[in-house]
C-alpha cells in the first residue's frame, strides 16, 4: 500500500539539525514503508509562540526540506494569537515557498473570529489546514482546541476541508463530536494503539473522512500504523485511510505547484 502520514515533526528525534532530523525520521519510515511525511513545526517549541518564533519554527522546517523535498511535505506553523505576522508566514511559506498546508497548534481556540483569516487565505490557496484537538480529562491548557471548537470554526466555513488533529485525543468522544460536520477529516495520530479506534472512525465518518498520521517523534511509526494495518476493515478502506484521503486533500495544491506525487 501507499502510505503518508500526515503528521511528524522534527522534535523528539535524534540530529543537531533539521536536516538531520527529517533523515533521521525518513530512515524509520522506510523500514515500514511510508512514502511521503508531512512536517511542521521545528526542533524545540512553546505552547504559545512569539512572532519570532513562528518564523524560526518554520524556518527549521524550510531546512529539512530543502534536502528532502522529494520524500517530505511542509506545513506552515500560525498561530491565531498573531494574525499579521501569521498571514505573512502564509504568504511566505505557502504561497510564495515550497509548503502545503497549514498547522495551528495550542496557543489560541480555534473557535475565535481572529483566526478566520488564516483560514480563508488558506482556503484560496488550496492549503491542507491541520488543527490540534484534544478532550483532556485533566482539562486542557490554557488556549487548546477542543473538537467542539473546530466543529464551530468548521461551520463558519463550511466548504473547507479541515483535519481534527488527534481526533480528540479521546477519540470516543471526538469521532462523535466531529461526526456532522462533513468538512472535517480525522487524524489517527497521536493516541495508544488501542484496538478499535479504526473500526470506530470508519462506523462513525465513513473510511473517506479518516487520515493515518503517527505523531512521530511523539510516537512511534509502528505503534501508529498498527491502527490501521490490524483493523478489521476491507483492505480498500485501509488504503484510503493510509494515503488516498490525504492525497484527494493535497492534490488542488499539488497540482497548482505542479508537483507530482
Amino acid at each position: 500500500m501507499r502510505i503518508w502520514d500526515l503528521h511528524c515533526h522534527l522534535s523528539g528525534v535524534a540530529g543537531l539539525t533539521p536536516e538531520d532530523r527529517l533523515s533521521e525520521l525518513l530512515r524509520y519510515a522506510d523500514r515500514v514503508g511510508i512514502e511521503r511525511l508531512c512536517i511542521y513545526m521545528g526542533m524545540k517549541w512553546a505552547q504559545d509562540p512569539t512572532p519570532d518564533d513562528l518564523v524560526k519554527q518554520n524556518d527549521e522546517v524550510l531546512r529539512a526540506l530543502d534536502k528532502h523535498s522529494d520524500r517530505a511535505f511542509g506545513f506552515v506553523y500560525l498561530s491565531a494569537k498573531h494574525i499579521e505576522r501569521s498571514l505573512s508566514e502564509l504568504e511566505r511559506c505557502v504561497a510564495n515557498g515550497p509548503m502545503l498546508g497549514v498547522k495551528l497548534w495550542v496557543a489560541q481556540h480555534c473557535n475565535v473570529p481572529e483566526i478566520d483569516p488564516i483560514i480563508a487565505r488558506a482556503a484560496e490557496l488550496k492549503a491542507v489546514i491541520f488543527q490540534h484537538t484534544w478532550f483532556k480529562t485533566n482539562g486542557n491548557y490554557v488556549g487548546e482546541s477542543t473538537p467542539d471548537d473546530l466543529v464551530a470554526l468548521a461551520k463558519r466555513f463550511p466548504k473547507v476541508p479541515i483535519i481534527c488533529g488527534h481526533t480528540g485525543g479521546t477519540w470516543e468522544l471526538g469521532l462523535r463530536a466531529i461526526r456532522d460536520q462533513k468538512n472535517l477529516f480525522a487524524d489517527l495520530a497521536g493516541s495508544d494503539p488501542t484496538w478499535g479506534i479504526t473500526e470506530m472512525a470508519v462506523r462513525e465518518l465513513g473510511a473517506d473522512r479518516i487520515i493515518y498520521g503517527s505523531d512521530s517523534g511523539g510516537r512511534s511509526f509502528a505503534s501508529q500504523l498498527a491502527k490501521v494495518h490490524g483493523a478489521q476493515i476491507s483492505e480498500a478502506d485501509k488504503q484510503k485511510i493510509f494515503c488516498d484521503n490525504l492525497r484527494g486533500l493535497m492534490l488542488p495544491i499539488l497540482e497548482a505547484k505542479g508537483i507530482k506525487a
